[in-house]
């Protein structure tokens, strides 16, 4: 809600024209924007001319690390202060952020609150200062300070009454501003969340121990370190772990870390400042604070640097982390879900992975199997892909022949369930709203000819199993135990099925 003049006319009578013009002037230059920044700026701004100071300066709460961070600050070494910060229990801005009363301090050599750090590293000489809190709803959110009144004056109660109405003026502009900040960050973690939400297809026994593992990890905390082969479904499986979990209304928020150079990895994941490197026109948000409160996924993690391995160790560490070209320290409150297809321990042998990191990543690791040991989930997967792949391309989903069901389910798939989409959508396309057949299918697949064979002599459901039984066997140079353990099933069960289906080896 807008704040005006009105609303407080009876706290500016008795005041000097000059006082109410720039109280004001401030109020709508609060009012202007719903950008943090700019609004405690021009509050600090505004009360170094109000009070007639040589410095003033903006501190917020944050809450979660109780720290006291310098957002905004104007005088001769204001810019030097901007993201620094101290424990919300020290000094006499944290006696104001504690108690929610205003103080004014005549001279601070005789004040044993005064906590010299911030003018040691400032270069500054703090003479005499008044503080007040930003109330809003009998909440502490911030103080508001002036520092030395020009003239040599020392500052007195009628000064400190004055910073108090500024400082109830700049509240409701800095509460309005930080929720708007915190809505725009969600909006945007949220949009990405919504932009796919694939589910997981199968029921084979490989996959159902995926599933119970996803269950059992998704109701805590704990950071999940996912892996498999490449196209397996780790992010699929990712999402199905942050919806599962308390916090599935928050965003889910996924980057591919080996798609981007390590310069602009570590903007996307922190965020940078206007200015810190060439191209960088404005603020940008990271990925860690548009998934606050919620689940990040860091795809392919086993390739990130060393330099930015130090930057994600600390912040899995210490819950916070700083904007390239930043000064301020931002919490998070992330679930981090990570994945690779490289083998972690390996590159940490040699050098090439931090070992303290790999022990904060892999603390619930779950491998998810490739496609080829569950081959049963194939056809219910097929089908999904295609109606899928009909929806989004706007044409009639297609009959799939059992001739391409077996086929498809013959085959290997070295390029796991992401191979499989593909090659179901291209089909799709060709088929045209007619049978999906071999046709339709490239020539990797059709070109296996004993499944291709056997699939045209026998074309029912039996027809995919024994083509995929000959197939594993000619694989596997007719070592049954060898076929079985590649089909997922006990000899005994791969022995029961050559003698039903009366598999010889000349065939």
């Amino acid at each position: 809600m807008a704040i005006g003049p009105s609303s407080n006319s009876d706290a500016y009578r008795g005041l000097p024209p000059r006082t109410v013009t720039a109280l004001v002037e401030a109020t709508a230059a609060i009012n202007a924007s719903l950008d943090l920044n700019d609004v405690l700026q021009a509050v600090a701004q505004t009360a170094a001319v109000v009070l007639r100071s040589e410095a003033s300066s903006v501190l917020i709460l944050d809450q979660r690390r109780n720290k006291l961070v310098f957002m905004a600050a104007v005088g001769d070494r204001g810019p030097a202060l901007i993201g620094e910060e101290f424990d919300a229990d020290l000094g006499i801005a944290g006696r104001v952020a504690k108690t929610g009363k205003p103080v004014v301090v005549a001279n601070v050599d005789a004040s044993g609150d005064f906590f010299r750090g911030i003018d040691a590293k400032s270069s500054f000489q703090t003479r005499g200062l008044i503080a007040a809190p930003l109330l809003y709803k009998s909440e502490v959110i911030g103080v508001v300070e002036v520092l030395n009144k020009l003239g040599g004056d020392s500052y007195d109660d009628e000064d400190l009454s004055l910073l108090q109405i500024f400082a109830n003026l700049a509240a409701s502009g800095a509460h309005n501003a930080t929720q708007h900040e915190s809505v725009v960050r969600e909006n945007r973690g949220l949009r990405a969340t919504l932009k796919v939400q694939p589910a997981i297809v199968g029921s084979s026994s490989a996959l159902r121990q995926v599933t119970d593992m996803v269950n059992r990890v998704a109701g805590s905390n704990a950071t999940v370190l996912l892996l498999g082969e490449t196209g397996t479904g780790k992010e699929v499986t990712a999402r199905q772990i942050h919806s599962a979990s308390p916090r599935a209304d928050k965003a889910f928020i996924a980057i591919n870390c080996a798609a981007l150079p390590e310069t602009l990895l570590e903007s996307e994941l922190f965020g940078h400042e206007k200015g810190a490197f060439t191209g960088a026109h404005a603020d940008k948000m990271g990925r860690f604070e548009m998934a606050d409160g919620g689940t990040l996924f860091l795809d392919e993690i086993g390739d990130i640097s060393p330099s930015t391995q130090v930057k994600l160790l600390r912040v899995l560490q210490e819950k916070e982390f700083v904007r390239v070209g930043g000064t301020r320290t931002i919490a998070t409150d992330v679930r981090i879900v990570a994945a690779t297809n490289r083998n972690l321990q390996k590159a940490m042998e040699d050098g090439e992975f931090r070992e303290d990191l790999y022990y904060r990543l892999n603390v619930f690791p779950i491998r998810l199997p490739p496609l080829r040991q569950r081959k049963e989930d194939i056809p219910p997967l097929v089908e999904h892909f295609a109606k899928i792949s009909a929806t989004e391309l706007g044409c009639p989903e297609p009959d799939i022949s059992d001739e391409a069901m077996a086929l498809l389910t013959g085959y290997r798939w070295p390029g796991n369930i992401r191979e499989l989409q593909n090659i179901v959508e291209r089909a799709v396309l060709l088929a045209d709203g007619g049978t999906l057949g071999a046709n339709q299918l490239p020539r990797e697949i059709v070109g296996e000819e004993i499944v291709q064979e056997t699939a045209r002599a026998d074309s029912s459901l039996w027809g995919y199993e024994k083509a995929m039984i000959i197939k594993a066997l000619q694989e596997a140079g007719w070592n049954q135990s060898k076929a079985a353990r590649a089909l997922g099933i006990s000899r005994d069960n791969l022995r029961y099925r050559v003698k039903k289906y009366d598999i010889k080896k000349d065939v």
